[in-house]
């Protein structure tokens, strides 16, 4: 759930200050923070206020689109492989790149330190400038306590591992050797209020939990019975979000509605921010996936179908604890790609666009796909158990309140995953 930018700025004048640093520091930025601090306002914010020429970049097509920015490889036309120095080419859009001042990469916590020396290799290849990112500002925002970088073969893993200390950005050469960058912590939680369950959250964030962490985040290891009827379960396996779907839909009387996006020019089905073919019945639960122009949901609104029709959808929801109907129509995500007009101005060119309604299947969802969204009644279902840095770290924290999780298997001290190096590097830098 999207934070409002008005209580940010109205509860955090301190965010007025941020921006100011960003707008006339001629600094490298990493703007970090735990789970719930307003990084993505932030974001937001600077890029509407700011009067630099900025294009807003992301390792990922689901992150870019969240962003409103381009993709890193779309962006520098790089291949889907591992980049060698012969691999590079001139830019087509070296003036576009001449009247840049700043580049910002969001969800920087996924972004490889190769990925990183090749975007400043690019750079100074393409604008003849040795500076570090050809001279460029770069703002990253992220916190490295959430999902790791994509590490996918073997190949990977060892360049990985004979060329750096690390797979995370800040391990790679031009951050290491070449850049001061300028930290800035947000610190203020919007949210979560119990000061009990952020101490609970910063224990996990930073793998200092004991047993009696444990215990008390295990005292929410609760009967299925007690589970509210509204909670939504998160899944560190895609396979078992799936079945509960699918299990929970086959269940429902009634007839099956089917909804095919509609997909033109370049926009790839593996980025698709909605089912492709949406499957739906009346009852089903759902979960909105956009921000409502009218302010009638956000993103990770949860939902149950009450009507489906063909060129629109109603739905249930609560709001301030009382229940409304909201009718739904299609919803439009833009593939873009950013573009020097002829009067000097970066502006997004439209290169594909997804058309759908914007809701899916809500039993239960991946670890995944929850980050970055907030809700007031969860379910963790960590399988077999976590596999990956930061993983119980993000379910945990999509929940405003303790009292609000629901743990299908009891916490374990080797669930609780967090990378050595990305404490390290908190600590020498925050």
């Amino acid at each position: 759930m999207d934070i409002s930018a008005k209580k940010i700025l109205r509860l955090d004048k301190n965010f007025n200050t941020i921006i100011d640093e960003l707008e006339y520091g001629g600094d490298h930025y990493f703007i970090t923070g735990r789970a719930g601090t307003g990084k993505s306002t932030l974001l937001r914010l600077f890029r509407r206020a700011s009067k630099k020429k900025i294009v807003v970049l992301a390792p990922t097509g689901i992150a870019a689109l969240h962003v409103g920015g381009q993709t890193i490889h779309s962006f520098c036309r790089f291949p889907p492989k591992i980049m060698n120095k012969g691999d590079f080419r001139k830019s087509t859009n070296k003036k576009l790149l001449q009247s840049l001042d700043t580049i910002i990469i969001d969800e920087i916590s996924m972004v490889r330190a190769d990925m990183m020396d090749n975007i400043d290799y690019f750079l100074r290849y393409n604008l003849g400038n040795n500076q570090p990112f050809g001279g460029k500002q770069m703002i990253f925002f992220g916190d490295m306590f959430q999902l790791p970088p994509v590490i996918a073969t073997a190949e990977e893993r060892s360049m990985i591992t004979s060329r750096y200390s690390s797979p995370y950005f800040f391990s790679s050469n031009v951050i290491s050797n070449d850049v001061e960058l300028k930290g800035i912590e947000l610190t203020k939680v919007y949210r979560q209020k119990e000061k009990q369950f952020l101490q609970l959250l910063e224990e996990i964030r930073y793998n200092t939990a004991d047993w009696e962490t444990l215990e008390v985040i295990n005292s929410r290891h609760i009967s299925p019975d007690h589970w509210p009827e509204d909670s939504i379960v998160i899944c560190s396996r895609k396979y078992l979000a799936l079945a509960i779907n699918q299990k929970k839909l086959a269940a429902l009387t009634g007839q099956t509605k089917i909804y095919q996006a509609k997909v033109t020019g370049n926009f790839s089905k593996n980025t698709s921010p909605a089912p492709t073919e949406l499957i739906i019945k009346e009852g089903a639960k759902v979960m909105l996936l956009k921000n409502d122009p009218a302010k009638e949901y956000v993103n990770g609104t949860i939902g149950q179908v009450i009507s489906c029709h063909d060129n629109f959808i109603i739905i249930k929801i609560k709001e301030d604890n009382r229940e409304k109907q909201v009718i739904l129509h299609k919803a439009i995500w833009e593939n873009i790609k950013y573009r020097l007009s002829e009067d000097g101005q970066i502006t997004a060119e439209v290169t594909g666009t997804f058309e759908q309604f914007p809701i899916t299947l809500a039993w239960a969802i991946t670890i995944h796909k929850s980050q970055g969204i907030t809700f007031e009644s969860v379910v963790i279902d960590l399988g077999r158990g976590a596999f990956d840095f930061g993983q119980s770290y993000v379910a945990l924290s999509r929940c405003t309140h303790l009292e609000g999780i629901f743990l299908k298997q009891p916490l374990k001290i080797a669930d609780i995953l967090t990378d050595e190096e990305i404490i390290d590097y908190y600590r020498n830098n925050f």
